[in-house]
């Protein structure tokens, strides 16, 4: 059923068959030439949640939302929406809407006519098309705001124009291309708990596009981490943050210190790992005796002015820089002969370079990885 069809008479649409992901990728992937931009993935986004695509520029996320959106063609593998295979199918056939990184809306139109813009072009008639346009401001908060140019509106206003143009077309999914690259950093925070806030009250489906970590922590049901065209890992953001499959996520996700240590034995669910002279109670991750890695979030190291106690390691404060509501520090760990990023939240008895510190890890932000593992 095309999106025309759908739009004029909706008691046709149908209800898809309860318990079908509303996206599947099936062994996917996209060439061009010898170069794999997206290299055998397979993943399943459940109706009604937000999934994001997270990964450094190049690693092949984008090109994946553009699978989806069919502006890009798989060389192998099958892609579902809705258990129907849309492998071939163009953009038009997909039933998916896409709000891009420039918004893209026309700025010789008011934002009711940029709103209904789709609409017209699927033929429903202009006072059916503003009553759909209508609703769908309102779900955005931008009722009143009808008949603005865009150049009136600001640049949050003007990311939900976007939505409400994308969703007004009632799309099964609705794709997000780095929606807020354009934002300054305190609009950014607003803007992304509205699109947050209305795909959780509409339950739209939502695959989101970004390598921002903190962004995509903040928003996501579900991360899907991509590194050279590959899937790394693909969890909730609390899996990803506190247990890492491998030193990219680690490191890539929350600014990890990576820390050699010694495995010396499991017993039952934790293992007891040596970090110079301190030792560790953790998760063993199914990981034997010997040496390995642990990240450690910075927030998860403490610190005490003086020599190290037992329990803990000797360090010497090199760098001190104060951010309002945390101090950011580098510590030397001298037993490992390594440094930490640590965030202390006393910033009323800050720690000057140069200071001896005995230094602690607590053992719920610290997690074993393969230390040998490349992603």
């Amino acid at each position: 059923m095309t999106r025309e069809t759908k739009l004029n008479d909706p008691a046709r649409a149908g209800d898809p068959a309860p318990g079908l992901p509303a996206v599947e990728f099936r062994t996917v992937s996209k060439r061009y030439g010898a170069v794999a931009a997206v290299d055998r993935i397979g993943f399943t986004i459940e109706r009604g949640t937000l999934v994001t695509l997270l990964g450094p520029s190049g690693c092949g996320k984008t090109t994946t939302l553009r699978l989806i959106a069919g502006l890009e063609l798989a060389s192998e593998g099958r892609i579902l929406i809705d258990g129907e295979d849309v492998t071939h199918r163009s953009a038009a056939e997909r039933d998916v809407s896409m709000v891009f990184q420039s918004y893209a809306l026309f700025p010789h139109m008011s934002v009711m006519d940029n709103v209904c813009y789709g609409l017209r072009a699927s033929g429903i008639k202009q006072a059916r098309a503003e009553a759909m346009a209508a609703e769908k401001l309102a779900a955005v908060g931008l009722s009143g705001f009808e008949r603005r140019l865009p150049s009136e509106l600001s640049g949050g206003q003007q990311q939900r124009v976007a939505v409400a143009r994308a969703i007004v077309l009632e799309p099964k999914v609705l794709l997000f291309d780095e929606p807020l690259s354009n934002l300054d950093a305190k609009l950014r925070r607003r803007v992304r708990e509205d699109i947050r806030g209305l795909q959780q009250a509409l339950g739209l489906t939502v695959v989101y596009v970004t390598h921002d970590q903190e962004e995509a922590l903040a928003v996501s049901d579900r991360i899907v981490v991509m590194h050279s065209a590959r899937i790394v890992q693909d969890g909730t953001p609390r899996d990803l943050y506190e247990r890492p499959a491998n030193r990219f996520i680690a490191d890539f996700i929350g600014n990890a210190n990576l820390l050699p240590v010694t495995v010396q034995r499991q017993d039952g669910a934790m293992a007891r790992v040596a970090l110079g002279g301190a030792t560790l109670q953790l998760p063993h991750r199914d990981l034997p005796a010997g040496a390995f890695e642990i990240a450690v979030r910075p927030q998860a190291i403490r610190l005490r002015a003086g020599g190290p106690q037992p329990g803990e390691l000797g360090g010497v404060i090199r760098k001190a820089a104060y951010l309002g509501s945390h101090m950011e520090y580098q510590v030397e760990l001298m037993e490992i002969g390594t440094e930490a990023f640590v965030i202390d939240g006393d910033v009323g008895t800050p720690l000057a370079p140069g200071t001896a510190v005995g230094v602690a890890i607590t053992a719920d932000g610290a997690a074993l990885v393969p230390a040998d593992e490349a992603a």
